[in-house]
């Protein structure tokens, strides 16, 4: 029964993390087009969608939370049972831990964008200047 809940958990989250990556993956590419304008940029976006999958999968199959169905209670020495409830709440934690993996691994990205693409902004607006004042 465990190794089906670690299975189950595992595709729920890879599941619950490809959905994210198809909802993001455009404006992602986009921003890392704008701010790096290389070919690296597709390379950056192929690592941050690997990322993506990582961390979801990582904050949604908490391995050290699915031990306590193999690993006696302290109190009563059993290890806890997986009934229609549990399989249900750990389902919940699963997509919920994966998504909110992700947000935050999205946040400190969005983040560094944004500070990027300030920097961007105001190296394109000293060069426009210079050139301005140099014609």
């Amino acid at each position: 029964m465990f190794l089906s809940l670690l299975m189950v958990t595992f595709l729920i989250s890879a599941l619950t993390a490809h959905i994210v990556v198809k909802f993001f993956d455009k404006p992602i590419e986009k921003i890392l087009i704008r701010i790096i304008s290389d070919e690296i940029s597709t390379s950056w976006h192929r690592y941050i969608k690997f990322a993506v999958y990582v961390v979801g999968i990582s904050g949604g199959v908490r391995i050290w939370n699915l031990e306590q169905y193999i690993a006696p209670v302290p109190k009563d020495g059993t290890p806890l049972i997986l009934d229609l409830n549990r399989w249900v709440l750990e389902i919940y934690r699963t997509i919920l831990g994966t998504l909110q993996s992700i947000a935050w691994m999205l946040l400190v990205f969005f983040i560094f964008a944004l500070i990027a693409f300030v920097l961007v902004k105001i190296f394109e607006m000293k060069k426009s200047n210079t050139r301005d004042s140099t014609t």
